[in-house]
């Protein structure tokens, strides 16, 4: 049998898993090889195949790169030399596989590893695979012992790497779509605490020994995420998870990914620690700041970059010690030391309802914003941070399973919490702020509306934790309406009085309005890239703008934007049809036809300009369509195309509707980012606002999905005064402000079942 069919059978084979399938893999891999090898090789000496790096290490999954060193001694002719390295190449790309390769001599392998840390960090593994077995050994040998004689530098540079790789690759414990290998956490960190060992750090074996498990379970999950996707790469993305759980034996994804943030978390911590250590024992400006023992408050002590206790700090006395000791931390920016995190498991419990001074010192600890995550993040791996808040446990590495968040929902809560610190200047009461910010998703752990139950759970925590009634209300208000603001500021006309009169009505008072803005700021800055931007902060500061106004008595007719502006409306006198482009605002005038609305979005879809709002106005025959658009990945929009566009649609001569098709059909098989958040719906509200019906269209979002929503409306004869998008994740939620032909609502229970029928056909074709 051939080697390809051998390999296929072999990957087809689900029998073998994790680092079993890896041994026996490189094994079959490298039996190949040596074929190879002995055929091209036949009496020669002085030549050895070396496998190094993770080849080295016999780990070896689906998708890896062979990392090979064909090693020659000085008197191997250069010709034959050649000779076999193509003879072993050639057939390796020809096999389909990816392969990093050398040809080198023992000295100008040495040389190139005294100057290069990833080649230096590589023969740390090497292994013979064929050839002359005394070069190999001859080659690892010194390797090791460069490495070791030159231990402080390399110390240095790998604990930079490090740095640089935590900071590019994110974390494997929180991060929604981890890199399993490069991430912190993941299987690179043990690698290098391994390396730092042998370059001479203060690392017990007893400590790789105990990451054991943790790594067998990464190495497990990235053999199975390579086999499932056929295509290297690391990143676990949330389109592969219930795939890749399925293969490991995992319930669902959630399970999955609970098991790798478990795992990611141990490995972070021996990984923070052990670095921790290496750069206090390289002396520098790092060591210089935390040479000298520092008193701290309360009987605590810093040393050596740690907070400990000192001899007069009674942990196993005193119910405020964990707070002091993580406050202290996060003051100082620095680790809490190990034995005082272990004595800190005896403290006494904080009385209930918490005195004052617990409560300052909690917030105290949240104010300091960024600090406090790895203080807290610490305190939660020694089991010191439930005690405090039960309600936490259900949140502990729980995945949000969607492109719209970038974080669990732990680690989201302790970033928005951080992100708050930084508004709270803006609010007459920063306590409440982030602390409403910290437990605004709390209820995501709890089966029922997060909000709803977010709001009975911060009620038992903040009574536990001595607020007053009125305080008690606010956090529970701020937790129940923390999507408010966002979510009428992107779905609602913000133009409309009764809009602003409602989130009045809800919000009350002055004092509430500015926590909840500050509160919504920091809830969308942190849970991605996808979900704050000028845009929607332009939205919800306008939402506060006036509805501060309103609750404050001051009128802001200067504020209120003015659609149609006196320029439009004498642009309208003229004939014919009027394009413009101010900013990323595409307004066109034209004569009042049938579906000019969604002529016009059908164009703009064709250019991949999405259009997060849009307000209509006629008179006179004459219609003012304002579309306000967000320019794609590049960032420039090809206007004279897009103008040109929409005047052939607008005059009836392009195919929009097989274009858009075209492009559906073409993008079809791209798989989706995770599971959707919403089911498809289409929802009424004739209370929203007089004269008009709000209708909610929720569903997955598509190329062309609000050419195909408007052109449906104006099918049915509905005129469309101004439309909302919004896009979280895969779903889109677009709100149209709709009037029958005549004017009036949309009140016949029979025309909104025949409107759900016909939006419904668009929202999900095949239904």
């Amino acid at each position: 049998m051939s080697y390809e069919l051998q390999r296929s059978d072999f990957l087809d084979n689900r029998q073998l898993k994790g680092r079993d399938f890896c041994l026996a893999y490189t094994e079959l891999i490298e039996s190949w090889l040596i074929e190879i090898f002995d055929s091209s090789a036949v009496g020669t000496s002085g030549i050895a195949l070396v496998a190094v790096g993770g080849q080295g290490r016999s780990e070896l999954a689906p998708q890896s790169d062979l990392d090979l060193l064909l090693l020659y001694d000085r008197d191997a002719p250069a010709k034959q030399v050649a000779a076999i390295a193509d003879a072993l190449w050639y057939p390796i790309w020809d096999a389909g596989l990816k392969l990093g390769h050398a040809v080198r001599s023992i000295k100008d392998t040495l040389a190139l590893a005294n100057e290069d840390l990833v080649t230096a960090t590589a023969l740390l593994s090497a292994r013979h695979i064929a050839g002359d077995a005394s070069l190999t050994a001859e080659l690892a040998e010194k390797a090791k012992v460069n490495w070791r004689k030159r231990g402080k530098r390399w110390l240095g540079e790998l604990s930079s790497s490090v740095e640089d790789r935590h900071s590019s690759a994110g974390e494997l414990a929180f991060d929604l779509e981890p890199d399993l290998k490069e991430g912190r956490g993941g299987l690179r960190d043990v690698h290098a605490m391994s390396w730092a060992r042998a370059a001479g750090a203060d690392i017990e074996e007893s400590l790789l020994l105990s990451l054991a498990p943790a790594y067998e379970e990464i190495l497990e999950v990235r053999v199975e995420l390579h086999r499932c996707t056929a295509r290297p790469g690391d990143q676990l993305l949330l389109q592969e998870q219930d795939a890749v759980a399925a293969a490991v034996g995992d319930a669902d994804a959630d399970v999955l990914m609970a098991r790798v943030a478990t795992a990611g978390r141990k490995i972070a911590w021996a990984s923070d620690e052990s670095f921790h250590e290496i750069k206090l024992s390289l002396g520098g400006p790092f060591r210089d700041r935390f040479r000298r023992e520092r008193q701290l408050d309360n009987g605590l002590i810093l040393r050596n970059a740690r907070v400990c206790l000192g001899d007069e700090a009674k942990a196993d006395t005193d119910p405020l010690a964990v707070l002091q000791v993580g406050l202290a931390a996060a003051q100082a920016s620095a680790r809490i030391e190990t034995r005082t995190l272990e004595a800190l498991s005896h403290a006494p419990a904080i009385a209930v309802p918490w005195p004052l001074e617990a409560r300052e010192l909690f917030v105290d600890l949240l104010r300091h914003g960024p600090a406090s995550i790895p203080v807290i993040e610490t305190l939660d791996q020694f089991g010191l941070w439930t005690p405090l808040f039960p309600e936490w446990e259900p949140c502990r590495s729980l995945p949000q399973r969607n492109v719209f968040h970038h974080y669990t929902v732990d680690r989201h809560l302790l970033e928005c919490s951080a992100e708050a610190a930084s508004l709270a200047h803006r609010t007459p009461r920063p306590d409440l702020l982030v602390i409403a910010a910290l437990f605004h998703d709390i209820g995501k752990g709890y089966a029922g509306d997060h909000s709803e139950v977010g709001m009975q759970l911060t009620v038992e925590i903040a009574s536990r934790m001595g607020y007053d009634s009125e305080d008690v209300r606010t956090l529970a208000f701020l937790v129940r309406y923390h999507l408010l603001l966002s979510e009428i500021a992107t779905r609602r006309d913000l133009d409309d009085p009764a809009t602003i009169e409602g989130v009045a009505k809800i919000v009350e008072t002055a004092d509430r309005l500015a926590l909840l803005r500050a509160l919504s700021e920091a809830d969308g800055v942190s849970t991605g890239s996808t979900s704050w931007g000028p845009w929607k902060a332009q939205l919800v500061e306008q939402l506060a703008a006036r509805v501060a106004n309103l609750l404050n008595g001051v009128e802001e007719l200067s504020e209120r934007s003015s659609f149609p502006s006196e320029a439009q409306r004498q642009l309208m006198q003229s004939p014919g049809i009027h394009l413009s482009l101010e900013g990323e605002r595409i307004t066109v005038i034209c004569p009042d036809r049938l579906g000019a609305f969604f002529r016009v979005a059908g164009a703009l879809a064709l250019h991949d300009l999405d259009v997060v709002g849009a307000n209509v106005y006629s008179e006179n025959g004459v219609a003012l369509d304002e579309f306000q658009v967000l320019v794609g990945g590049s960032g420039v929009m090809p206007w004279d195309d897009v103008r040109t566009d929409i005047l052939k649609s607008l005059e009836g001569r392009l195919a929009v509707q097989a274009r858009l098709e075209d492009r559906i059909r073409q993008t079809r098989r791209r798989p989706g980012r995770g599971p959707r958040q919403f089911p498809s719906r289409v929802r009424f509200d004739n209370d929203a606002t007089a004269g008009a019906t709000v209708l909610e269209a929720v569903g997955p979002d598509r190329i062309g999905l609000l050419y195909g929503l408007t052109r449906a409306l104006a099918d049915l004869d509905l005129n469309v005064s101004s439309a909302k998008i919004h896009t979280m994740g895969e779903d889109v939620i677009d709100t149209f402000y709709l009037t029958l032909a005549g004017g009036g609502q949309v009140q016949d229970a029979d025309h909104q079942a025949e409107i759900r029928r016909a939006l419904m056909h668009v929202l999900e074709p095949s239904v």
